[in-house]
């Protein structure tokens, strides 16, 4: 039977019409990532040998009680054979025709539903779908199951097909108790047998099965067997979580902090997270997505599982396993179940405490995490609003009155002045330009502390974050002031006469025209001369910098143009003639800063030939 062509006393079937159809895109359409028909037939063997141990838990009437549960890989290269052989539970005639015979008519429909979407990589999920037995026919010209179960008074059985319409099953001569897999491989596949190849395989998706694979007649184990997450942390050292992580990531630098959870309840859950320290993966990065590796019961389900953290936090690295999560089922399954949102829950918690603790106990770690993170959890703040709570303490800034340190909204809080209710913000281009800003005029004078929001995700961020704790956040461009309150300096500077300056609002407002909706003064200048303000029917100015950002179309609303009626530079043009052209050309060039400062001069280039114009001026004034 060495040919595999025939079964004694063989009994034929035929496919149902679903099975005919996944074996037909097994065997004709799928060749990438072929390896992982090994990956799911040591996992269906895992799977045996841990149902085996459970049933000896109670019953000691066994086949072959005594013998070690494992699993042995032999390869023939000459004859391209590979047979793989597990002494778990074994099956029973009824049993091959139940799990090799037939598929679930449901799994069988999702798995050709998910065919028709070419975006989906079926040899990643195959396993999901209760299918992952037949992924072996990507690589076989036929295969033998030959298998004795654990039940003493059983007879061994042999189920045999080519991945045709047709299966044979018959009786077999086998003594031990467990399944033998023989596989005859295709002539391109001859790779996988060998040696070499399957090592490779093995470390890279069953390295972590809690029962030794041998391979050939080796008396070591090829794979670890004891995985890291799984092991107590008082026995893990720091240099083996720093080999973990470089074996798995292949990241040069080490992880900026790791998370060792082991957990009970409310579901049973091992993992072993890192936080890396680039946001940016490197050229020889193994891990390609985000993601996280899934194992249940050491076998690994999915390479990237993107659904175990909330996506600003999609940039931890890292292992998650639970034996509550069945080995072949949909996800759609895993979600219904409400196990996969237990365990987001339970990752989310340790991950954001271990970011906390990293804050409170290593500042100088926690400054790295936040100039290459940050805008992930900035982002989590806009597009997650019920857990701001949670990301709120996590946020950093830097102040009008700190601008080279990064500050909590609590380090904010505890130096906010007597009777302050509010948390003050600006939003600018970059962080030196921002502390020009004619809106911190009146903040400075007072000596009040303002967040300085210069990213780009901050005006994303601000979308969610309205409040922190009792303090209402207010951009500084909208506050109420106590015009009341002035600095020395400036109650002794004596205003341009209301006449005067009425006549001069009057003149700014023939030379700009439409591009303003009002000229009127200010009562919270005192270093600037000039400001834009939002009327008070206008978007809001964060939503307009997120509209530009996201490059939709948008028109940029018409500002109120505020003017300092006691800054020497109006003075001095109410001096000029009016309507002279250095007097319009001055006007424009108020209004065109007043522009460029607030990050919204469509072209700055454009001020070149009317800056010179007025340097010439000024230069002939004093000839």
């Amino acid at each position: 039977m060495t040919d595999g062509s025939s079964i004694e006393n063989a009994q034929e079937f035929s496919f149902k019409a679903e099975t005919k159809q996944l074996l037909n895109i097994l065997i004709h359409s799928l060749y990438k990532d072929r390896e992982v028909f090994l990956r799911e037939l040591l996992s269906n063997a895992s799977d045996a040998l841990n149902r085996l141990r459970f049933e000896m838990v109670t019953n000691q009437n066994v086949l072959d009680s005594a013998a070690e549960l494992n699993i042995r890989i032999k390869v023939d290269k000459d004859s391209r054979m590979l047979t793989i052989q597990d002494t778990g539970i074994g099956m029973t005639r009824e049993d091959v025709i139940e799990n090799l015979g037939t598929i679930a008519q449901s799994g069988a429909r999702k798995f050709l539903d998910a065919a028709k979407d070419s975006k989906v990589d079926l040899t990643q999920v195959i396993g999901q779908f209760g299918v992952g037995f037949y992924s072996v026919f990507m690589v076989a010209d036929w295969v033998r199951v030959t298998s004795r179960s654990f039940n003493p008074q059983a007879e061994a059985v042999t189920w045999y097909a080519t991945g045709e319409d047709h299966y044979q099953i018959g009786r077999a001569d086998m003594s031990e108790r467990g399944t033998r897999i023989e596989i005859k491989l295709k002539e391109d596949a001859a790779e996988f047998a060998e040696e070499y190849r399957l090592k490779n395989i093995i470390h890279k998706h069953s390295d972590y099965i809690g029962f030794p694979i041998y391979l050939g007649d080796g008396k070591d184990a090829v794979n670890k067997q004891t995985s890291l997450w799984r092991t107590s942390k008082q026995e893990v050292t720091e240099e083996q979580y720093k080999e973990f992580y470089r074996q798995t990531t292949l990241d040069f630098e080490d992880a900026l902090t790791h998370i060792h959870i082991s957990t009970d309840a409310p579901v049973q859950l091992y993992a072993l997270l890192y936080v890396p320290s680039k946001a940016e993966r490197g050229m020889f990065s193994l891990r390609k997505e985000d993601g996280l590796k899934l194992y249940s019961r050491n076998i690994l389900i999915d390479e990237y599982n993107k659904d175990l953290l909330p996506e600003y936090l999609r940039f931890v690295q890292g292992v998650v396993d639970s034996e509550d999560l069945p080995l072949n089922v949909s996800r759609e399954t895993v979600q219904s179940s409400g196990l996969m949102p237990k365990l987001k829950k339970v990752l989310t918690n340790q991950a954001i405490r271990e970011l906390e603790s990293l804050a409170k106990n290593n500042a100088e770690k926690y400054q790295t995490f936040w100039q290459e993170f940050g805008a992930y959890l900035k982002q989590g703040v806009a597009s997650a609003p019920q857990e701001t709570e949670n990301i709120n303490p996590l946020l950093r800034f830097k102040t009008n009155l700190n601008p080279e340190t990064w500050s909590s909204l609590d380090d904010y809080a505890a130096r906010m002045k007597l009777g302050q209710k509010e948390i003050f913000y600006i939003v600018g281009e970059d962080p030196k330009s921002v502390l020009r800003s004619p809106h911190l005029d009146y903040f400075h004078s007072q000596g009040t502390e303002v967040l300085l929001l210069t990213d780009p995700m901050d005006s994303f961020m601000l979308m969610g974050l309205h409040k922190y704790k009792d303090f209402e956040l207010k951009n500084v461009s909208s506050a109420e002031v106590d015009a009341t309150q002035k600095p020395k300096e400036q109650t002794e500077t004596e205003k341009i006469p209301d006449a005067d300056f009425n006549s001069l609002i009057e003149r700014f407002k023939q030379v700009l025209g439409g591009r303003v909706t009002d000229v009127r003064a200010s009562n919270r200048l005192y270093q600037s001369i000039a400001r834009l303000a939002d009327a008070d029917d206008t978007v809001n100015p964060e939503l307009q910098r997120v509209y530009r950002f996201l490059g939709k179309e948008y028109e940029i609303p018409k500002k109120i143009l505020e003017l300092n009626p006691s800054h020497g530079v109006l003075k001095n043009l109410l001096k000029l003639e009016t309507g002279s052209e250095l007097q319009n050309i001055i006007i424009e060039q108020i209004y065109d800063s007043a522009l460029l400062v607030e990050g919204l001069h469509p072209d700055p280039s454009s001020m070149a030939s009317r800056v010179q114009q007025i340097i010439e001026a000024a230069l002939a004034g004093k000839a």
